[in-house]
């Protein structure tokens, strides 16, 4: 499906599709023998979505190791196992220095507002299209989980003034924020990306913080590399009974690197590549000429010291 700009989805269809599969990912990395996370809700909000092929790899029940790999279902589960790790680690640390306002973007399938260890008084709010927040609300109720916080659902595009929503919804622009773009910016467009990061700024109050993962600008070989990569990825899921052509979502080519900018707009930040959290959490890392070895994972400080 190419990409418009008033396009819409559910969890098995377009963009949505991908929140799926990144549950499925998180369900596979929470069932391995040593596993870095442990996400109790993926599994059963990805076997409600009803996509067969993401519920037999959210299960373990996907063809044999070598086809996995072929998949990319090993790569994603390892990279799914640090980058949750990660996000997980943030807010919890962000918790642990005071913050009591959480936003997480574009937020998907994402449990942590029912898994994570929250301390009292925090809110936690969650921005995504409205089909998606239904959904997730209702499954995860459906399976008697409850919040283990202020959980606040904000249902809106991002590509519309959810600002004024997340207002709407009780929060406190003079309070610090632990903000998250997990997974998010590769499916904006480079405007919108400079747009959602200025808003982020400006909805921040000093001391806020922000986690994101992204990579920095690529030439054009790399574009047509990392095209191809998703292409072939793509067909061996269409021989598996699933049709996503997971290139036409994302937004190749020219951006602004998301950590330059940050740091112009009055952020202290932080980077992690991604090769050094897949060998802390020993798993198997890029090699320096993949483009997904140039991804790195960024936290930052608004208006304050570490």
């Amino acid at each position: 499906m190419t990409r418009t700009d008033n396009d819409t989805w559910d969890l098995a269809s377009s963009v949505g599709a991908t929140a799926t599969l990144v549950a499925a990912a998180r369900a596979a990395a929470s069932r391995e023998h040593d596993p870095l996370i442990d996400d109790p809700f993926a599994e059963p909000l990805v076997r409600a979505v009803g996509i067969d092929f993401f519920t037999k790899m959210a299960t373990g029940d996907l063809p044999t190791p070598d086809d996995q790999s072929a998949m990319g279902v090993t790569r994603m589960t390892d990279n799914m196992a640090v980058r949750t790790k990660f996000f997980d680690e943030f807010f919890l640390s962000a918790a642990e220095a005071g913050v009591r306002q959480v936003v997480i973007l574009a937020s998907g399938l994402d449990s942590r507002a029912y898994r994570l260890d929250w301390p009292a008084g925090m809110v936690v709010y969650e921005i995504d299209q409205p089909d998606v927040i239904a959904f997730k609300t209702e499954t995860l109720a459906e399976q008697g989980a409850e919040p283990t916080c202020d959980r606040r659902p904000v249902a809106m595009d991002l590509r519309n003034d959810w600002a004024t929503a997340l207002r709407e919804a009780g929060f406190d622009q003079q309070a610090p924020t632990a903000w998250s773009a997990e997974g998010l910016l590769g499916y904006l467009p480079p405007d919108a990306q400079d747009r959602l990061l200025d808003t982020v700024t400006e909805l921040s109050a000093p001391g806020s913080r922000v986690a994101i993962d992204t990579a920095p600008p690529s030439n054009p070989e790399e574009q047509e590399e990392s095209r191809e990569k998703m292409e072939t990825i793509s067909a061996h899921w269409r021989d598996n009974g699933f049709d996503l052509d997971f290139g036409s979502l994302v937004y190749l080519g020219e951006r602004n690197d998301a950590s330059d900018y940050l740091t112009d707009h009055g952020w202290q930040v932080d980077r992690s590549p991604v090769n050094d959290l897949l060998a802390a959490g020993r798993r198997g890392t890029f090699d320096d000429d993949e483009p997904m070895g140039k991804l790195y994972y960024l936290s930052a400080i608004y208006g304050g010291a570490r």
